[in-house]
């Protein structure tokens, strides 16, 4: 019989559960209980659930959040990538499962929904989520997902910045030493005004690039629950005394990611973006970080998708493109997650609603 038992913690042990996740090689910031703090903001509830083995060590968990649509007492639950376990240890994540899915039929939830941080080459994921019963979701190439499935990783362990340097783009190496010579400083966030500043750009870039943002005051509980706990920077690139661009990035798991970027419309020439992005990658290096994530691309790769830029700029870092496993559904109500999935209109909003919980990804 196994010894192995999943159980919710109470609010007062959440700290262990984030040490558990910090110290795995597949977690994320974004299964903290930090983040589902955050994400209270907007609407969900948080809950963590952990798998301990029979001297009570954590060996798996999942933060996990779970929202009520309006108008409709049905709640969907989601793991931002989570579960936070090894791809290929079916028994605990079953005994994990097991846990969430009582919780999730006791509240009379639909689904739970994972997109966990595994790569789909060689880790055996697939195998063990559909093992245990999961349904894989085809978002397509694009980010038509929650999470994107395809991102950019700069492998940093074991490199000096000469090194990282010497791998990227000639034109990439190029314009990081152009923004040096031409001046501009990079400095982090000390304080609520430089969220602020870094907003205003962000307006500015939202506006330029035709792509909506989330309001001032979700920057402001970021700044709270998440920078200043220290699971992330605010970056800011000046020149001449004027921001001209910043970056929001995150940090645990030895793994630092590019969430959000902006750029004003001023002084282009002068590389604020490659400047910033380089102060980011030599302060993950300087952290122990083993890799920098500028996260989401294209799966596509034909020159001709519209978003093939941004995978060439990415590339030009030295970052290589991984395909992580991607969404799974868990289905808890068969007949309610059927209308779900064909998009039946009482339930459209409720879909929709999974939308919230998408981040920057450029």
């Amino acid at each position: 019989m196994s010894s192995l038992r999943c159980e919710m913690l109470e609010k007062t042990h959440w700290e262990a559960y984030n040490r558990f996740v910090d110290g795995c090689p597949w977690g994320s910031v974004l299964q903290t209980s930090s983040w589902g703090q955050l994400k209270e903001y907007t609407g969900w509830d948080p809950e963590i659930f952990v798998v301990r083995d029979g001297t009570g060590d954590i060996l798996a968990g999942a933060m996990v959040l779970a929202r009520r649509v309006p108008g409709m007492n049905l709640p969907i639950l989601y793991s931002p990538r989570g579960p936070v376990v090894g791809p290929g240890d079916q028994e605990t994540l079953a005994t994990l499962t097991s846990g969430v899915a009582a919780y999730g039929r006791d509240c009379g939830a639909i689904l739970w929904k994972v997109d966990p941080s595994w790569p789909r080459e060689g880790s055996q994921g697939e195998r063990t989520l559909e093992d245990l019963a999961f349904r894989h979701i085809d978002t397509g190439d694009n980010f038509e997902g929650i999470q994107p499935r395809f991102v950019m990783q700069l492998p940093l362990e074991g490199r000096t910045a000469e090194e990282i340097l010497g791998d990227m783009h000639h034109k990439t190496r190029y314009n990081i030493r152009l923004s040096g010579r031409r001046g501009v400083q990079v400095s982090m966030g000390e304080s609520l005004s430089d969220v602020d500043a870094f907003y205003d750009i962000l307006e500015v870039t939202s506006s330029r690039n035709e792509f909506g943002i989330r309001d001032r005051s979700y920057f402001h509980h970021l700044w709270e629950k998440v920078i200043e706990p220290g699971l992330g920077r605010l970056f800011l690139a000046h020149y001449q005394g004027q921001l001209l661009a910043g970056a929001v990035a995150l940090i645990g798991s030895g793994t630092v990611w590019y969430l959000y970027g902006a750029s004003s419309n001023e002084h282009r020439k002068v590389m604020p973006n490659y400047g910033l992005q380089w102060a980011m990658i030599e302060w993950a290096r300087e952290q122990g970080c083993v890799v920098y994530d500028l996260r989401g691309v294209s799966g596509d790769l034909d020159p001709e998708n519209p978003l093939y830029g941004l995978y060439r700029f990415k590339q030009g870092f030295g970052a290589e493109l991984v395909e992580l496993v991607g969404e799974y559904d868990l289905v808890l109500r068969p007949l309610l997650y059927r209308l779900w999935r064909t998009g039946a209109p009482l339930y459209r909003s409720l879909r929709d609603s999974l939308l919230d919980l998408r981040e920057g990804l450029c």
